[in-house]
């Protein structure tokens, strides 16, 4: 996401641009020729769940005044802030009365839970940039000025990977079952998620002849899910990187699926899925007390009724997860009735229309247009 928004802007401003803050290996690659270095790893962020949180709360804190101390003293003409609303935010107060525009990309579900915080965001941000369409209007009755961008998944090509390409590459034959495993991007979900997900691979080996399992996953983890994945009874495939991710959901019949991001990438892809997912006990607990929606992904929000099924907390067991995937690899009509729901919310979000990451680029500099006009 970042990455894209870089390249958008040197399309716009060519060397007129230099970049600063933090990021991963693509935004690092991206901006490396205006100056960028990630102020820190970015995968200290990488953080799930309320209990979760509490071992690394001193560093977070170091890491968000260091980096508020840094934006001061570099004295960019804008900031903007990508997700991580617990870094982002605490960030942006820090940064309160120092009259740098502060411009916050993917507004934070306080529609889901929370709502109380639109009013306190509204306090510090300039400019929000929405990937929900619904969000716009909803951050507009708090003062909160936002402009819907479509979704980032939009602009990544999941609709154009090559199924055939990546079936040869590897060895697999058209008509053999792939399934698509993807336990997350976070150390502490993967470690809760991949003997649950392996269990489940075990159990579907025996039921469906010749299955092959495909994880695509990132540098973060990357460690990490290959040590555990070489003890699967099936084969697996690891891969990273973006293009193989892309012809690795173009090849697949099926996904087993973390809830977050990787499921509006495979909205844009039309892979059929089922999410499945589980934080500790005390952070699900103080969750369901808050929330405010009838589905936890967002999948099935934008539709507004279950598309892929949603096996969460204590329905994501291997049992209950193999009856679900184990149900959809086995009905090809089933699995074709989901890919049009999930053709259509590729649309809502923003598939097929202008370019997500040009459109937050423009609503950017038009944020930073008007601040210096009012000077």
């Amino acid at each position: 996401m970042g990455a894209q928004m870089m390249r958008a802007l040197k399309r716009r401003l060519g060397d007129g641009v230099r970049f600063s803050g933090i990021g991963g290996a693509e935004m690092t690659a991206e901006g490396a020729d205006r100056g960028f270095a990630s102020f820190f790893p970015m995968a200290e962020l990488a953080i799930g769940g309320i209990f979760e949180i509490l071992p690394h709360v001193p560093r977070v804190l170091r890491r968000v005044r260091e980096t508020a101390a840094r934006v001061r003293a570099l004295r960019p003409d804008v900031v903007l802030t990508i997700d991580s609303p617990a870094f982002a935010f605490r960030v942006g107060r820090k940064l309160s009365g120092s009259e740098i525009p502060h411009v916050h990309y993917v507004a934070p579900s306080v529609w889901a839970w929370r709502p109380g915080r639109a009013r306190m965001i509204a306090g510090f941000l300039d400019h929000l940039l929405t990937i929900f369409p619904f969000e716009e209007p909803y951050f507009a009755k708090w003062g909160l000025a936002s402009t819907f961008v479509g979704h980032p998944a939009a602009d990544m090509g999941f609709e154009k990977g090559d199924g055939a390409r990546f079936r040869a590459a590897h060895g697999l034959t058209a008509d053999q079952p792939l399934l698509c495993v993807l336990p997350g991007s976070r150390r502490a979900e993967v470690a809760k998620l991949l003997p649950i997900y392996g269990e489940v691979v075990a159990r579907l080996g025996g039921r469906f002849r010749d299955l092959a399992v495909v994880v695509p996953t990132v540098d973060t983890v990357a460690p990490i899910v290959r040590e555990a994945v070489a003890a699967w009874s099936v084969p697996v495939i690891v891969t990273e990187g973006q293009e193989a991710r892309r012809d690795a959901f173009a090849a697949s019949d099926l996904a087993l699926a973390a809830s977050g991001t990787v499921t509006y990438e495979l909205a844009m892809a039309e892979v059929p899925m089922v999410i499945a997912y589980r934080m500790s006990a005390a952070s699900a607990a103080v969750i369901r007390r808050m929330i405010r929606v009838s589905h936890a992904s967002v999948v099935n929000i934008v539709l507004g009724r279950p598309v892929a099924p949603e096996c969460l907390q204590e329905n994501c067991t291997p049992g209950i997860l193999v009856r679900e995937v184990g149900a959809l690899l086995g009905d090809a009509e089933a699995r074709a009735r989901q890919k049009a729901d999930l053709a259509r919310v590729a649309d809502l979000l923003g598939r097929g229309g202008p370019s997500v990451s040009d459109a937050a680029a423009d609503a950017l500099l038009g944020v930073l247009a008007k601040r210096r006009a009012a000077l």
